[in-house]
């Protein structure tokens, strides 16, 4: 009878944990092994949505360079060569006619440059900057964004194959259980001595059990596969080492909240981007002054084979150098066009208002549901704890029972399996915790406090 009970505990046991547990893969023969940290600093380097997040911002920045450097290089520089005639005399009179093609022909070239320096913009030069570095920093906060997004996904890989590794040897422990009882069992039905009928049960179960492990070595091969293109490492394993609890200490909601607040990146982005929409308004509004600054221009020509006018009064076209400054202004008066460009400007300042209102709104909600997640498998943990604890007292008192014949054998059932399906529950809470507060640290932006947090 003690026989056959432990034998059926072994089988629940192992049926309650092939469902949920993934069995490890073989080992290769060289691996490269990373702990969660070094993991996610190697994601950030080279996964595909970071890395565009960062060419985006570098786009960006080229951008504001652009708009610091713009309005000083309003400058334009033309000039060419060709063939002139010999022309001589002055205004008065001259040897030669006005034909363009003669048998004496001489080069001929000449160079201008003219521009603007703005002196009084009303605005627009500097309310463009800073709609530019508004830009800068919502990519910023992209990039953070994008990196929250892929410290997650790694987090939930790695904790995934902590869990199958650990669930994995508790069923293989148990698999070993089941398939020495098959062989004993099978040597007590050839002495006439067992029941046929638990030896099918058995070797029924058993083939439950391949079946779920083959599901699971998928499930398996997925979590590695994730896990290396995120690193980018072909190769990559993690540390043969059990699921911990997170080491952070939750505190009151209202922590976090304020810590949203500070570092979420959506919300940084939302701010960043009232920032670019009111600076875009002033924009529109200085469209309604005229632009004043500072007009230089210099110019040369010269054609050796014309001559020089040196009379102030005569126009040379041919042979001059000259410069000039003077205070110029450029003014566009589309009064009523640039009044509708600045309601649509203002009206979507008003968007991005609503949205930002939309994303502290939103932000709070899932802090608040993130850190109800964690209360809630902390609890589970703690519950969990426990029952592992008495059903290992329960265990053993049992078996004290039977060894002193106070108990029957089958009595062993009920505490064994108890303390399996719990202790695997306890595991399982474990990845669940440190998965939601690695939510927790997403919500809030706030990734210290995530497991190996950065």
């Amino acid at each position: 009878m003690a026989q056959r009970s432990i034998r059926r505990w072994l089988l629940g046991a192992a049926l309650s944990l092939g469902v949920a547990a993934l069995p490890a893969p073989a080992e290769a023969k060289e691996r490269v092994v990373y702990d969660l940290g070094q993991i996610l600093e190697i994601a950030e380097r080279n996964h595909p949505n970071v890395l565009a997040a960062r060419a985006r911002l570098a786009q960006v920045r080229a951008q504001l360079d652009e708009a610091h450097r713009a309005p000083f290089s309003q400058f334009r520089m033309s000039g060419g060569i060709g063939l002139a005639p010999t022309v001589l005399g002055n205004n008065v009179f001259s040897p030669n006619t006005d034909v363009s093609l003669t048998s004496s022909l001489g080069l001929a070239w000449r160079a201008s440059v003219d521009g603007v320096v703005p002196l009084w913009t009303f605005g627009k030069i500097t309310n463009l900057w800073e709609a530019a570095e508004a830009n800068v920093e919502v990519n910023k906060a992209n990039v953070e964004k994008e990196r929250d997004a892929v410290r997650l996904d790694v987090r939930r890989a790695y904790f995934g194959l902590q869990l199958a590794r650990d669930g994995a040897l508790l069923l293989k422990d148990v698999r070993g259980a089941i398939d020495k009882a098959i062989g004993k069992m099978k040597e007590s039905i050839e002495e006439d001595e067992g029941d046929p009928v638990e030896l099918f049960k058995l070797q029924t179960y058993t083939a439950e059990l391949e079946v779920r492990e083959s599901e699971s070595a998928r499930y398996m091969t997925v979590a590695l596969a994730g896990l290396r293109f995120f690193t980018g490492i072909a190769d990559l394993d993690i540390p043969d080492a059990p699921l911990k609890p997170p080491k952070h200490k939750l505190g009151h909601v209202s922590r976090y909240l304020t810590a949203a607040r500070l570092h979420r990146p959506e919300l940084a982005m939302a701010r960043a981007g009232v920032q670019a929409r009111r600076a875009q308004v002033e924009v529109a509004r200085a469209q309604l002054f005229p632009d004043i600054g500072l007009g230089l221009n210099a110019g040369y020509a010269r054609a050796p084979e014309v001559a020089n006018q040196i009379n102030p009064f005569g126009g040379d076209t041919a042979n001059f150098f000259w410069y000039g400054a003077a205070v110029v202004f450029n003014w566009k008066l589309d009064f009523l066009p640039q009044s509708s460009r600045i309601q649509f400007a203002e009206a979507q300042l008003e968007e991005m208002r609503a949205t930002e209102k939309y994303a502290l709104g939103g932000a709070g909600v899932e802090v608040e549901t993130a850190y109800a997640e964690v209360v809630d498998w902390q609890k589970r943990v703690d519950a969990y704890s426990k029952a592992v604890s008495y059903a290992r007292k329960w265990l053993v008192t049992v078996q004290q029972g039977i060894d002193v014949g106070t108990r029957e054998d089958k009595d062993v059932l009920d505490p064994a399996k108890a303390f399996a399906t719990n202790r695997f529950s306890l595991m399982n809470a474990t990845m669940e915790l440190d998965l939601a507060m690695s939510r927790l640290a997403k919500a809030t932006g706030w990734d210290a406090i995530a497991p190996d947090g950065l």
